[in-house]
């Protein structure tokens, strides 16, 4: 692997755990592209990404381009005579001006088993569809989106209790993990990329808030999916009194339930309300700007009982 010319792309932890795996690996990028800072906190401060501060503390060389489709970008990624470059939810589309740069092009670390749950969200996806297992597939790069032919994939079992933000910590580290033990091989050309089966492509929407709403109309087995797929981000939320209240954990409840939306129970043990079909009980909540507490502190601070939420 000594003096191969990589490069990489990335701005979230996901993609830090793939940056750090290959640099503790003995393989440190000649360059690193990550997203420019953005606001982030109340303050809406500019903030860099995890990327970034992991290149600037190994003194790699940092590029942040507000798009990679600037003909100067591609200049200077072309100067860089790159064997490959690997991304890892890097957050900008790569043209195929970029794609055709390095001597063996684009590698991409995706957090799911392709074809299924192409796009931006395939950890919630996966989540929200119940699926059993997901995992990790290492991917070339096409014009298409997560469409190339994939080199490798490792299959991960989803906890009946995980969140998407535990199961992103596992397939994150999974992703260097794999990164570094197939990387030789892809560069050697002993490992030939594998054409995805068009037949089984699903896609995973990018994220947005609304869709984090609990319409208690659904059943609670739907509910608990969604607490648990937006479960840290955006938050799966409903409304008491104008607030937007953020439910963190949850569980299916026993017993019979009653008008939908209405909460049937609430105490110590949780807050149940009836759903579509079934209960389900919120176990911690958040109002805004404050911190997380205990469905039995909510209840303690709120009268709730009875209550049909929205």
């Amino acid at each position: 692997m000594s003096g191969r010319r990589i490069l990489f792309a990335g701005t979230p932890d996901f993609a830090l755990a793939s940056l750090r795996a290959l640099c503790d690996s003995g393989v440190t990028p000649l360059a690193v592209f990550t997203q420019p800072d953005r606001p982030a906190g109340r303050g809406r401060k500019l903030k860099a990404s995890p990327v970034k501060e992991f290149a600037l503390s190994k003194k790699i060389a940092l590029h942040q381009p507000e798009s990679l489709k600037d003909t100067d970008v591609v200049k200077d990624i072309s100067e860089l005579q790159a064997d490959l470059m690997i991304v890892a939810a890097y957050g900008l589309i790569l043209p195929q001006a970029i794609l055709d740069l390095p001597r063996h092009g684009c590698l991409n670390v995706h957090a799911s088993l392709l074809p299924r749950w192409r796009g931006a969200a395939p950890i919630q996806a996966a989540i929200l569809a119940g699926d059993e297992e997901t995992g990790i597939s290492l991917m070339q790069m096409t014009a298409g989106l997560d469409s190339g032919p994939v080199f490798a994939q490792q299959s991960v079992r989803i906890g009946d209790t995980e969140s998407a933000g535990e199961l992103l910590d596992r397939l994150a580290l999974l992703g260097g993990e794999m990164l570094c033990e197939q990387l030789p091989d892809i560069l050697d050309g002993k490992l030939e990329a594998q054409p995805q089966d068009e037949n089984s492509v699903t896609y995973a929407s990018k994220i947005r808030k609304n869709d984090a709403a609990m319409n208690w109309r659904k059943s609670a087995t739907e509910l608990l999916r969604q607490v648990r797929a937006y479960t840290p981000v955006p938050g799966a939320f409903f409304d008491v009194d104008g607030e937007q209240v953020k439910c963190w954990s949850a569980e299916i409840a026993n017993g019979q339930g009653g008008t939908v939306g209405t909460v049937i129970s609430a105490g110590r043990n949780g807050i149940d309300v009836a759903c579509g079909d079934g209960v389900l009980r919120m176990l911690e909540l958040q109002r805004p700007g404050r911190g997380r507490i205990s469905a039995g502190e909510f209840t303690d601070q709120t009268s709730i009982m009875g209550r049909r939420l929205d």
